[in-house]
């Protein structure tokens, strides 16, 4: 595997807003509020040292995570590898760094919210090691209505 996992700063924000746009789940995700650039800027400002990008030898961005925690749970927010190279490990990869930087800063749990129709998806998180939760209704409101409440 020649990709390296390294840090994510907001100096990979377009190639990540790129990454993002190019697959189709990962776009469906996104909202012009809190993934703009200034959205996330504050977000790694906040989660400074569990945020990462896989790069290729090229220095190609192949994958991002962003991980963050409030002091008790962590989370997942988005987690995107470039369709060409998927299941090539680097998914993986970026899920260990992520768990073992929230580890490092004292999570002990982390979970993470997929589309249920995203059946990639769901199997990739299922085969690591994330079980569905059953007992729970998933529940928000927007406070911008530039960002929509889902359904």
């Amino acid at each position: 595997m020649s990709e390296k996992i390294l840090p994510l700063s907001i100096e990979d924000y377009d190639s990540v807003f790129e990454l993002w746009n190019s697959v189709g789940m990962s776009r469906r995700a996104l909202n012009s509020v809190d993934d703009s650039r200034e959205g996330i800027e504050r977000y790694l400002k906040r989660n400074p040292t569990t945020c990462f990008k896989a790069v290729s030898e090229t220095g190609k961005l192949m994958g991002v995570i962003l991980s963050g925690h409030d002091g008790r749970r962590g989370i997942v927010h988005h987690m995107c590898v470039n369709p060409e190279v998927q299941r090539g490990g680097i998914g993986t990869r970026l899920v260990k760094a992520a768990e073992e930087a929230l580890y490092g800063e004292g999570i002990q749990k982390i979970f993470i919210l997929v589309f249920k129709d995203n059946e990639k998806g769901n199997a990739f998180w299922e085969k690591q090691g994330y079980t569905m939760r059953t007992n729970l209704n998933y529940r928000n409101k927007s406070l911008n209505s530039e960002i929509p409440t889902g359904k």
